[in-house]
């Protein structure tokens, strides 16, 4: 895993894209303001998709700064958020005690602005628990959730097949694994050999055919999100998320 997510470049971004509303992620063009809140809206367009018997237990794999996983906190008891960068951990955990948290973000050159990203007040932080860990090598006593969120994290593996593997014995029968990416290959992150896409046919196929065995294919839709690098230059980028029913 590149040192990136360690930087503090990286926290920054990420909190304001986590945080952030969409005037202080893109306050130039306002016609782009609804493809902020990608963590939300990964949990809102999941949730009213799908039907859930159960609503206890909640894992984020690869939570980053952890708002996904206050967002999946109104729907169910216990959330459990999980990333590799212990940077990003620290940060969730600080963001759920202090709910608020001022960055330092990119305008141009060497100027940035000061931003103050708050914890929206209609979000409860407890029973919300955050540690690092390898999604790739999971501990083996996390328990099992009624639904994993994999937000945009499948690309940046060093080994995907593997997470995917064990997955299936997290979930209780007839919970709901949902997979967002925008399927960005690099060999940065992931040996080309290990990338998951389909040997040329697309990630998507590739998913259906080693998930079938142990899930039913659900729903799958687009999520655009916009990432600040600076305050005229954005990644633009559109996720495909996929859902998926444990048998």
């Amino acid at each position: 895993m590149t040192m990136f997510y360690e930087s503090d470049a990286a926290l920054a971004q990420y909190l304001l894209f986590h945080y952030g509303t969409p005037e202080q992620i893109c306050p130039l063009l306002p016609a782009m303001h609804e493809v902020c809140g990608f963590p939300v809206r990964c949990v809102s367009e999941s949730l009213r998709r799908m039907k859930l018997d159960s609503r206890r237990r909640a894992l984020d794999l690869g939570c980053a700064v952890g708002r996904s996983s206050f967002e999946l906190r109104r729907h169910f008891d216990e959330v459990v958020g999980i990333d590799f960068s212990g940077r990003f951990i620290a940060a969730a955990k600080k963001m759920g005690e202090e709910r608020k948290v001022a960055v330092h973000v990119p305008r141009e050159g060497t100027a940035t602005d000061e931003l103050v990203l708050d914890l929206p007040s209609d979000l409860v932080t407890d029973h919300v628990r955050f540690e690092t860990g390898d999604a790739c090598d999971l501990r083996h006593d996390l328990g099992r959730f009624d639904l994993i969120l994999m937000g945009n994290l499948l690309d940046r593996l060093p080994n995907p097949a593997r997470c995917l593997a064990g997955l299936p014995e997290l979930l209780v029968p007839g919970g709901w694994l949902v997979l967002t990416s925008p399927y960005t290959w690099l060999e940065e992150y992931t040996a080309q050999e290990k990338w998951f896409d389909g040997g040329g046919r697309g990630t998507l196929a590739a998913l259906r055919e080693v998930l079938s065995p142990s899930f039913e294919s659900g729903p799958v839709f687009d999520l655009p999100f916009l990432i600040r690098e600076h305050r005229r230059k954005y990644q633009w980028s559109v996720a495909e998320a996929s859902l998926w029913q444990k048998r």
